[in-house]
């Protein structure tokens, strides 16, 4: 019998709950799942925690109501370098952060992808990350030098949702450009993990589509696929395409003015699903 794990968009809200920890893969405004990232938003989840190298996913979710902890090196559009949604849910106080190096964040997803509870290192040290991370301890080395260091916790993450270019209909996923991100690591570390992917092919044409070292997921870490053509607009996806920045520089002069916030909400983000949103955008 053949592994189908292909799910909708709506199909993974309803997986869902208030209150969650969800992990979003990519890397500012680039590969992220932003169709699922929009159908959260036009759900009724509320109180999230968003763990995520932080762009308009972050923003977004903020902008809607549905995140009340960010956990974040940092979160920028790349070319425009602050998130002005995230920057106004933040300054305002409508959401708490988590902040820290990017190191460190690595090494808290890469411990709950170990199953270990912290991993050890000197990223923070003599900063002030340490009074900006509740509750972050440190450990002595147990060899003769007997060093300090940052035990960084491993993230407990309820579900990662991440953007792959293609996979099969098992959950085997690949990423087609030069650079991963640490989207393996952040299924791995998830108890559960949904992936959006430009194309469901056959299993045979992954390896006929690249290397190797290109199958980045394998599908014992995917719960559920949603082919999602251009579901990472508009951050950018290359080969298959790059960032819209004209329509990113809209998304971020929204947050200047709550008129039009409300205009750009209703065409872009109020939509009944990702088909309508690609009419909406001509894609």
């Amino acid at each position: 019998m053949t592994l189908d794990k292909r799910v909708t968009e709506d199909d993974v809200v309803a997986e869902l709950r208030d209150g969650m920890t969800i992990a979003v893969g990519g890397w500012g405004s680039r590969r992220k799942p932003m169709s699922l990232i929009r159908a959260i938003a036009r759900s009724p989840l509320r109180d999230l925690t968003i763990v995520s190298y932080g762009g308009p996913d972050v923003g977004l979710l903020c902008a809607t109501g549905k995140v009340s902890r960010v956990v974040f090196s940092f979160v920028s559009l790349d070319t425009i370098p602050l998130e002005p949604h995230f920057r106004a849910a933040r300054q305002s106080g409508v959401v708490t952060t988590t902040e820290m190096d990017e190191g460190m964040f690595l090494l808290g997803l890469q411990a709950a992808a170990w199953r270990v509870p912290f991993l050890p290192t000197r990223a923070g040290l003599g900063t002030d990350v340490p009074s900006m991370f509740p509750g972050l301890r440190t450990v002595t080395s147990p060899y003769d030098d007997g060093e300090e260091l940052i035990a960084m916790p491993a993230f407990d993450i309820d579900v990662a949702l991440i953007h792959m270019h293609r996979a099969d209909a098992a959950g085997n996923g690949q990423y087609l450009n030069l650079d991963p991100y640490f989207d393996d690591l952040m299924a791995q570390a998830a108890r559960r993990t949904f992936m959006s992917v430009e194309e469901v092919v056959a299993t045979d044409d992954l390896a006929a589509g690249g290397p190797p070292q290109s199958q980045l997921i394998p599908r014992v870490f995917v719960d559920g696929v949603v082919e999602a053509p251009f579901g990472a607009h508009f951050t950018e996806c290359p080969p298959d395409y790059g960032r819209d920045e004209a329509f990113q520089k809209e998304y971020a002069a929204s947050a200047k003015d709550p008129d039009a916030w409300q205009a750009f909400r209703a065409r872009y983000v109020d939509v009944a699903s990702h088909d309508e949103y690609r009419r909406a955008v001509g894609r």
